[in-house]
């Protein structure tokens, strides 16, 4: 049931998965395998903002092993966020400046602006995400091969809080879609968890910004659900692990039947979810494409050959012929648009928040890339303007992206 047209789209099921499964991805998953991708800094310690709930997921499979600090190439450790060689150096100068408690007169008037732009960056609220302090001693590097989104056997109450969260509260759900309070407790109940969706949603008067919010909230629910029952711990004995395909679980979230219809819908949201990432990756090629960008790890040759990779993937992005037009979004009256612009950008940085409350941390991890990479991708569509302005050499003052984002950026893209 999962093929044709998708709604609010020009395009079709069978174009995506022609240009994703035979051009895109191949070409993409060698990309995230990198070290510039890989690795990535999380606090996965801060506590939940939301609620007082101290419970962890007691499952070994929960755990996120984080990297001994020098297996993590020294480029990535000595600027976080920062591009190029020459900006790590400066960043460290004007660190250990500050370390120092000294003014360093030998910084270049465009050295200042340049730091002075990261501060700016720093403090902007054009962010859509709430995105975690890399400097806090709690943020480590984790190797996001070495833990890789599957199965933990975190669920139940717990688990269902977090999405009950999401929906009820932070997603802008058609009015006639209702969720239970609470969750089923026992697999005799589980199907409690379903029922909401077994309403059949009509969009009828939503316009199309909130009909979006929600289907790109509903595709990514089913993208992380489709992960678990793809990499589901099928063995555990003392002997070996082993891990693959569950039917049942897919079924279980999907089938067309026991979702009474709602299952295929869910699928078809993962591909509205694709169409607008990969229309933000279409978008931000520019900043990409300037000489003064580069995939810094401290390899040069490697380096090299990634950020050639990565305009290979960008242009490849831009050449799709059925993009999605995000010029229909916040078209109306101009103060309207504003103000749904605001509380559009707002409920997702809640829902970003609410990633820190989730009590598996290998879930946590996941959440919080997913949703800090989605976040990115609605950021350079709503920066469309800025980009267009970025010049070809110098730094970029109005629109910036940290390596944070950027690595979120196209491994969230690789898991839709």
């Amino acid at each position: 049931q999962v093929t044709g047209h998708l709604d609010d789209c020009t395009c079709d099921v069978e174009t995506i998965d022609a240009f994703n499964n035979y051009e895109l991805f191949p070409r993409l998953n060698e990309l995230l395998e990198s070290d510039y991708f890989r690795y990535y800094k999380v606090n996965l310690k801060k506590p939940c903002p939301f609620w007082n709930d101290n419970s962890h997921c007691g499952i070994r499979d929960c755990a996120v092993k984080p990297c001994p600090s020098d297996e993590v190439p020294d480029g990535i450790r000595s600027g976080s966020y920062k591009y190029s060689e020459e900006a790590n150096n400066l960043a460290e100068e004007c660190e250990e400046a500050k370390r120092l408690g000294a003014v360093d007169g030998s910084l270049s008037k465009e050295t200042q602006r340049a730091v002075l732009q990261w501060t700016q960056h720093d403090d902007s609220s054009d962010s859509f995400c709430e995105a975690d302090d890399i400097y806090s001693p709690d943020a480590e590097y984790v190797d996001l091969l070495l833990n890789p989104e599957r199965y933990t056997g975190y669920k139940g109450p717990d688990a269902w809080k977090i999405w009950n969260s999401i929906y009820e509260e932070n997603c802008f759900k058609p009015q006639n879609v209702k969720r239970p309070l609470a969750s089923g407790r026992g697999e005799g109940k589980s199907n409690l968890c379903f029922q909401y969706l077994k309403v059949p949603i009509s969009f009828s008067g939503v316009c199309v910004e909130k009909r979006a919010f929600y289907r790109l909230i509903s595709g990514l629910h089913a993208s992380i659900n489709i992960h678990l029952s793809a990499r589901y711990l099928l063995q555990d004995t003392w002997a070996e692990k082993k891990w693959g395909p569950n039917i049942t679980e897919f079924q279980q979230r999907f089938d067309e039947v026991i979702t009474r219809g709602e299952g295929p819908r869910r699928l078809k949201n993962l591909y509205f979810l694709y169409l607008i990432e990969l229309r933000a990756l279409s978008k931000v090629l520019p900043f990409f494409e300037r000489p003064d960008f580069q995939l810094y790890t401290g390899n040069k040759s490697h380096d090299a050959e990634m950020k050639n990779l990565l305009l290979e993937i960008l242009h490849l992005a831009k050449s799709f012929p059925l993009h999605f037009d995000e010029n229909s979004f916040f078209a109306g009256n101009k103060k309207e648009a504003a103000k749904l612009k605001e509380e559009f950008r707002l409920h997702f940085k809640n829902i970003s928040k609410i990633m820190d409350c989730v009590g598996c941390f290998k879930c946590r991890l996941w959440g919080k890339l997913q949703t800090q990479g989605l976040g990115t991708a609605l950021k350079i569509l709503f920066s469309e303007k800025l980009i267009e302005k970025i010049p070809e050499s110098g730094p970029s003052y109005r629109f910036q992206l940290t390596r944070q984002e950027i690595v979120a950026l196209f491994n969230a893209f690789g898991r839709f």
